[in-house]
């Protein structure tokens, strides 16, 4: 371009929106959130309950490694969306749970948070009024005072941690974590993981490969120096210890699941060949049912039998259940108890699938 064309270019009129004219375009805005210290300042954990949620850890731990003979069942909504109906189901469980006992664990899911494929509700702590007005705060203040409320029945409680920026919010209150399949690869999460004090299980890829998880865990197990943010919310040089609590999470994969005993099998050996403790979990939701939740007690049902015929390394489940089967659409009025994401298996076969679990393991 010749020197009369850039003088005639730039004697031009900026448009209005031209990017010329805001040199830093704003496609974001901030609002601020209490820091993790001050959320559990505002409600707080007490030392009796602490105590209680570090035995509930003690116990998870000793059916992973199985010192304890009993089947770990992480059991509940898909998410939570609904304080009332939530605390129906907790008491409903504590009861099932300490009739139980002797045969399963009992701990309740309180997914506070929801991966998405492309976009929808992403959970209570983002969503708490259901109508995509993003009240974090009141998210996070919600989520936090519904967890101390499931606890206050009696129960453990697990949660995926899907946000590591959120963990510090919860993980005072969980007995279990589970890391999902969309996020076993990331460096983040095996570094939040490493410096946790709590059991955690790392779910297989969505294409249904088991070394991601395996990559996981072992990064999981090592100290770590990374970024992140301390208990007021700022910017921190973060050390961890290393966590040795993590498993392996069957969750089936987008060609076939993988709860059969070939699958588990495989997985076994995959983890022996690496030098991981064969501590396995059957996910009986998602691709192992074919995201049919009346499907998940034949699942059960396989997992059960191959540890009757013998396979030890299969120490745990996970089910999505709720008040009443099935899933609903957030729009128009919502169904008391019946889930808003993936879909679910009603309380009354719930409480009987578990009853015929824990009967068949005394047998």
């Amino acid at each position: 371009m010749n020197a009369s064309a850039t003088a005639q270019n730039a004697a031009l009129p900026l448009a209005l929106g031209d990017c010329a004219a805001d040199p830093l375009p704003r496609r974001r805005s901030a609002q601020p959130l209490p820091s993790p210290a001050l959320l559990r300042q505002r409600l707080p954990l007490s030392d009796t309950l602490a105590a209680r949620i570090q035995t509930d850890r003690n116990a998870i731990r000793a059916v992973l490694d199985g010192h304890d003979p009993r089947l770990l069942v992480v059991v509940g909504p898909c998410s939570l969306h609904d304080p009332a109906a939530a605390l129906e189901y907790a008491e409903r469980l504590a009861e099932l749970a300490r009739e139980l006992d002797d045969q399963l664990l009992l701990v309740m899911r309180t997914y506070v948070e929801k991966p998405r494929t492309t976009v929808g509700w992403k959970g209570l702590v983002y969503d708490p009024h259901l109508d995509g007005s993003g009240d974090m705060a009141e998210g996070l203040r919600l989520s936090r005072r519904l967890m101390l409320d499931i606890l206050a029945c009696g129960l453990p409680i697990a949660s995926e941690l899907l946000q590591p920026l959120a963990a510090g919010y919860f993980d005072d209150l969980l007995g279990w974590a589970a890391i999902g399949a969309r996020t076993s690869e990331s460096q983040i999460h095996r570094e939040l993981v490493s410096g946790l004090d709590l059991p955690v299980g790392f779910k297989n890829g969505t294409e249904g490969s088991l070394g991601i998880a395996c990559d996981a865990m072992r990064s999981a197990e090592h100290p770590h120096q990374h970024f992140g943010i301390d208990d007021l919310g700022h910017p921190a040089l973060l050390q961890t210890r290393g966590n040795p609590d993590t498993h392996l999470v069957l969750r089936g994969g987008h060609a076939a699941p993988n709860y059969d005993a070939g699958s588990v099998g495989a997985a076994r050996r995959a983890l022996e060949k690496q030098g991981i403790a064969p501590r396995i979990m059957v996910d009986c939701s998602h691709a192992n049912s074919g995201k049919d939740p009346l499907r998940q007690p034949a699942v059960l049902d396989s997992v059960l039998s191959q540890r009757l015929a013998g396979d030890t390394s299969l120490r745990g489940v996970m089910l999505e259940s709720h008040l009443f089967d099935g899933c609903q659409p957030l729009s128009g009025e919502l169904r008391y108890g019946v889930s808003i994401t993936d879909g679910c298996l009603g309380w009354s076969g719930t409480a009987q699938l578990l009853r015929e679990a824990a009967g068949r393991l005394r047998d």
